[in-house]
C-alpha cells in the first residue's frame, strides 16, 4: 500500500525559486543560466521553481517566462523535477501557459492567487475552480497574501476535493497555523496533497508540523544550507537543524528586508561566484549605496558560514554525497562552538 510519505505524486524537499541572471542590457544570460542551474542540482536542492517572485516574473514578457523554463527543461534533463510559475493576467492566459509547460514535460505549475484586483474567497475559489477542471498539468495552489489575493483554508479544502488536478500549495504568509489548519483541513481526503512554505524563516517550524517541503528564496544562495536544514529536520535531528533555522534566519531577513525585493539575493548570489547582473527594475543612487554596503554585509555573513570559498567557476562533474555536506554544514556549526 502506497503511503502518504512515499507517494510519488507528492511533491516533497527543497524547490529552489531561482533569480534570473541577466546580462549588460538587460537580457536572459542564458550561458550563466544553465551555469547555475547546474550548480544548484550539484548542491542537492529537490527541485526547481522557475518564474516564482523571486524570479521577478511580471518583470518579464510572457515569453521570457516561457523561454526560462524552456532552458531550464533543457540543462536538467529530467534531474530533478520543475515546478513551473504559470501565473498570467487572467485564466485564460494562464490555461494557455498550462499547456505549455504541459509540452515541455515538467513536473507541475505554480499559480498565484489573483494580483491587483482583491477577490473575497469566492472570486478565488471560482479563479482556481476554473482552471483546475481544465488545465492538462498539476496545479500547486501559491499564496502569498503580501501581494495576492488570500487563500482561506476553505478554500484550499473545497478545491482539494473537487479539483484531482489541484495537488498542493506553496505558502508563503509565514503563518504556521494557518498551514496546520490547511494540513488538518485537506489531508484526511487528499493525503497525497502537497503542502510547501515560501518563508524561509519558518522552514523547520513548518516541517515539524508536517510540512513536505519549502519553495526557498535562500536556497538559490546557499543550497547546502537549506538541504542540511531539510535532511536533519526529517530525521530528528533537531538539536543541529535548529541551529541553522536560526542561521538561516539572519541571511533571510538582511537579503529580503535590507534592499529592494529580490536584490538582496541577487547580490547574494554573485558572492557566490556568478554574474547576474542589475535586476529589471531601475535603481535610484541612494538604493545603489544601500544595496553596496548590503553586499559587504552579506559578504562578511556568507564568508562567516564558510560559503565564499567554495569553487563555482564551473559544475561540478558529480553531485556530492548529502551526508558529506550535512557533516560539513554540522563541523562549521561545531568550529563556531554553536553545537557541542
Amino acid at each position: 500500500m502506497t503511503t502518504p510519505a512515499s507517494d510519488p505524486r507528492r511533491l516533497r524537499g527543497i524547490f529552489t525559486p531561482n533569480i534570473v541572471p541577466l546580462d549588460e542590457k538587460g537580457e536572459i544570460h542564458e550561458a550563466e543560466y544553465r551555469r547555475y542551474i547546474d550548480w544548484l542540482i550539484d548542491r542537492g536542492v529537490h527541485g526547481l521553481y522557475p518564474n516564482g517572485s523571486t524570479g521577478e516574473f511580471t518583470r518579464f514578457t510572457a515569453e521570457e517566462r516561457r523561454r526560462t523554463v524552456r532552458i531550464m527543461v533543457d540543462q536538467t534533463r529530467g534531474r530533478v523535477p520543475i515546478l513551473a510559475g504559470a501565473a498570467e493576467a487572467n485564466v485564460k492566459e494562464t490555461l494557455s501557459a498550462c499547456e505549455y509547460y504541459a509540452g515541455l514535460g515538467v513536473r507541475a505549475v505554480a499559480i498565484v492567487s489573483p494580483f491587483y484586483y482583491k477577490l473575497g474567497p469566492e472570486g478565488v475559489y471560482a479563479y482556481f475552480r476554473e482552471i483546475g477542471r481544465n488545465t492538462p498539468i498539476d496545479v500547486t495552489l501559491y499564496n502569498i497574501p503580501l501581494f495576492a489575493s488570500p487563500i482561506d483554508v476553505p478554500t484550499v479544502q473545497r478545491l482539494s476535493e473537487e479539483c484531482e488536478r489541484i495537488i498542493a500549495i506553496k505558502d508563503s504568509s509565514g503563518d504556521v497555523p494557518h498551514m496546520m489548519r490547511m494540513i488538518q483541513a485537506v489531508r484526511p481526503n487528499r493525503p497525497e496533497f502537497s503542502f510547501l512554505t515560501g518563508w524561509d524563516a519558518a522552514l523547520m517550524p513548518m516541517l515539524l508540523v508536517g510540512a513536505d517541503g519549502g519553495t526557498n528564496a535562500t536556497s538559490g544562495v546557499v543550497p547546502e544550507m537549506t538541504r542540511s536544514l531539510y535532511d536533519l529536520t526529517v530525521s530528528g535531528r533537531l538539536e543541529v537543524a535548529l541551529q541553522i533555522q536560526y542561521d538561516l534566519v539572519t541571511l533571510f531577513d538582511h537579503m529580503l528586508f535590507k534592499s529592494e525585493f529580490p536584490e538582496g539575493f541577487r547580490a547574494a548570489v554573485e558572492l557566490r561566484g556568478f554574474r547576474f547582473g542589475q535586476g529589471r527594475s531601475p535603481m535610484s543612487e541612494k538604493q545603489r549605496a544601500e544595496l553596496s554596503q548590503l553586499r559587504e554585509k552579506l559578504r562578511s555573513l556568507l564568508g562567516e558560514r564558510g560559503f565564499l570559498d567554495l569553487q563555482t567557476s564551473s559544475p561540478s562533474s558529480r553531485a556530492p554525497d548529502m551526508s558529506e555536506i550535512v557533516r560539513d554544514v554540522v563541523s562549521e556549526l561545531k568550529r563556531r562552538g554553536l553545537v557541542s
